[in-house]
C-alpha cells in the first residue's frame, strides 16, 4: 500500500474499470460483484454512495457506502442509518490495507455528513469478514438483515 490511496467517483471514464474489480473466487459468495451494486445503485440516488478505491493510478477495489437510509424501510424513516453496503478488493490487492483504507473514508463521509454511527453488514461464519470488522473496532449489535449480521462502530 502506498500513501496515494483515494476514492473516485464512478463514471463513464472509469466504469469498465470497476466492474474489473473482483474478489478471490472463495469470496464471491460473500459479496455481491461490482455490476450488481452499481445497479443497486442507480436505483438508490442520493442514498448510494459508489467509489472506486484507487492506489495511485491502480485500481485496487471497489465501496458503496448507503447514506441515511430508512432502514426498517417502512417509510416511518424512525431508524435512519449510514453505513458500508459492498466493500469488494481485487484478488490481488488483498492483505495490504485497502479494505482498511476504505472502512476509514466511509466513516468520514459519514462524520462529515453529521452521522455518530457506522453500521455494516455481512456474511457469519468462518470463511467471512467477521473478524475484519471486529479487528476494527466494530461491535455486533444481535441483529440480521437477511441473513447477514448486523454490527456498528460509534464515530
Amino acid at each position: 500500500m502506498t500513501t496515494e490511496l483515494r476514492l473516485a467517483e464512478i463514471t463513464p471514464d472509469n466504469f469498465e474499470t470497476a466492474l474489473a474489480i473482483k474478489v478471490r473466487a472463495d469470496q464471491e459468495h460473500l459479496v455481491e460483484p461490482v455490476v450488481r451494486s452499481l445497479a443497486e445503485a442507480s436505483l438508490w440516488p442520493g442514498v448510494a454512495w459508489p467509489r472506486l478505491i484507487l492506489d495511485g493510478d491502480e485500481p485496487v477495489g471497489f465501496l458503496m457506502a448507503f447514506l441515511d437510509i430508512d432502514w426498517l424501510g417502512d417509510g416511518s424513516r424512525s431508524d435512519i442509518r449510514s453505513g458500508l453496503w459492498r466493500l469488494n478488493i481485487d484478488a490481488g490487492a488483498q492483505a495490504k490495507g485497502y479494505g482498511r483504507f476504505a472502512v476509514e473514508q466511509v466513516a468520514k463521509e459519514i462524520r462529515r455528513r453529521g452521522g455518530k454511527v457506522m453500521t455494516v453488514t455481512y456474511h457469519p461464519g468462518a470463511d467471512g469478514p467477521q473478524g475484519f470488522y471486529l479487528r476494527l473496532g466494530f461491535k455486533e449489535t444481535g441483529e440480521t438483515s437477511g441473513d447477514q449480521t448486523v454490527a456498528e462502530l460509534a464515530l
